[in-house]
């Protein structure tokens, strides 16, 4: 997948000059590097102030939010106190879970650190590799394969690309927007906003849900803020941002990246997670080559 992103660096020239591919390579590196650099110093700072305070200051307010709840209409009969014990509980069991965890989180750096220089190696030697790959196969089918494994790479990488995109401009339009709605804990609201887009549906009702309590618990006229911009972006995105971002990449379903993450996730953990959607992808373009019957 990110081996046309090192073929692209490498076709730049400067004055005559070509980078090769350890170079390339090298640059490609140093560019994630450095977002991964500006991430952590800028954005993940708040981030976690927005978590901490999130943890401590929700279940403090959950009696004020069932003391408005309460002035509704009929609102003794639909058990709103028993609801707010078990909110209060599972946010109490969410925070427990999160801060006596990190360190078995932390344990998982060393598999993506290897995943990482793994990914170096392909890109190094891949060439010769798959080479390697094709001539164990018969060469009158050498041919066909070696063209659906390009087309499927090409695709793949537009679609983590795209992907990408999509995320990041949910979670900077979303922080954006929740800062100018006064909204509490906007910075860690708009990057849950970002991350979970990467799963369809599923990932949208989650953070709207959590977004939507914790302006409610504000007021009723944040809220519908919340709400009305949503409905807006997604429009946008559906109609206008997607069409274009994804219009070349491969089309994969919503259920297709549920099923994929919940497998890969299962399977082998966080990496296993960040290969499953390029591995149903590839599976994807295979199934279309030999698989499909076209009329």
């Amino acid at each position: 997948m990110l081996t046309p992103i090192v073929d692209r660096i490498c076709t730049i020239r400067i004055r005559g000059w070509q980078p090769s591919r350890p170079i390339g390579i090298a640059l490609m590196i140093l560019g994630a590097a450095a977002a991964l650099a500006l991430f952590f110093f800028i954005a993940l700072p708040p981030v976690m102030r927005d978590l901490k305070a999130f943890l401590t200051d929700l279940p403090q307010r959950i009696p004020d939010a069932v003391a408005h709840l309460k002035r509704l209409p009929m609102a003794d009969k639909f058990g709103i106190d028993t609801a707010a014990q078990k909110v209060q509980g599972a946010i109490e069991a969410t925070a427990s879970y999160l801060f006596t965890s990190l360190p078995e989180w932390l344990s998982h750096v060393f598999d993506i650190l290897m995943a990482a220089f793994l990914c170096l190696y392909f890109m190094l030697e891949g060439d010769h590799a798959y080479a390697f790959f094709l001539s164990l196969i018969a060469p009158v089918y050498r041919p066909r394969l070696d063209r659906t494994l390009r087309r499927a790479e090409l695709k793949m990488s537009k679609w983590l690309l795209g992907q990408g995109l999509l995320m990041l401009i949910l979670g900077v339009t979303s922080t954006l927007v929740f800062f100018v709605f006064h909204v509490r804990y906007a910075v860690l609201l708009g990057v849950m906003m970002g991350l979970f887009n990467i799963i369809p549906v599923a990932g949208a009702i989650i953070t709207m849900s959590l977004v939507s309590v914790v302006a409610a618990l504000d007021s009723w006229t944040k809220l519908l803020e919340v709400v009305i911009f949503y409905v807006i972006y997604l429009n946008l995105e559906n109609g206008f941002i997607t069409p274009r971002v994804m219009k070349s990449s491969v089309d994969l379903m919503g259920l297709t990246v549920l099923v994929a993450l919940l497998v890969g996730s299962a399977l082998a953990g966080i990496v296993g997670a960040l290969v499953a959607v390029p591995t149903a992808a590839l599976i994807v373009v295979l199934l279309e080559e030999y698989a499909v019957k076209k009329a």
